[in-house]
């Protein structure tokens, strides 16, 4: 079965590598997709964020990496794809996932969404917190796969 992984991955972070990795011995091919929101501002382009994720699952074979600019609705229906994984870290991820699932169902009444608990180590990260640690201090590091954390530290100029 092929399933979707989307996000934004600005930047990856290693809760994103560990649900894509926890994917990728589930099911037999994982589509990463870099969705670009327009009505997001983003610290790294679509296509430094594609060659980040790129490295960060270099090593796993079942697993490819994209980007679109389109409805996760639309793309899924476009390339065959009918489960989106969703990654939960907290109650209020659920709310706000819920929402994107039904929009999604309602757009595309094929596509199914599975929703992941994070990992308990993981369970507190999420990019734009990496990106504010990463302002101040160094432990950022422990918190993106290596190939993010030159990068990182180069946008933000330290």
């Amino acid at each position: 079965m092929k399933v979707l992984y989307a996000g934004s991955f600005d930047p990856i972070t290693c809760g994103h590598l560990d649900l894509i990795k926890r994917c990728s011995d589930m099911f037999d091919q994982v589509v990463v997709t870099v969705f670009n929101n327009s009505a997001k501002k983003y610290m790294f382009t679509c296509e430094e964020r594609v060659d980040y994720v790129r490295g960060a699952v270099k090593d796993l074979k079942n697993v490819t990496v994209e980007s679109s600019d389109e409805m996760v609705a639309q793309y899924c229906r476009k390339n065959g794809i009918k489960v989106v994984i969703r990654g939960l870290r907290a109650v209020s991820d659920y709310e706000y996932e819920l929402g994107l699932s039904s929009y999604n169902k309602f757009l595309n009444e094929d596509l199914e969404t599975l929703f992941m608990v994070a990992s308990p180590e993981y369970s507190f990260i999420s990019s734009s917190g990496v990106k504010e640690i990463a302002r101040y201090d160094e432990k950022f590091k422990d918190l993106v796969p290596e190939n993010v954390v030159e990068p990182l530290r180069k946008k933000l100029g330290r």
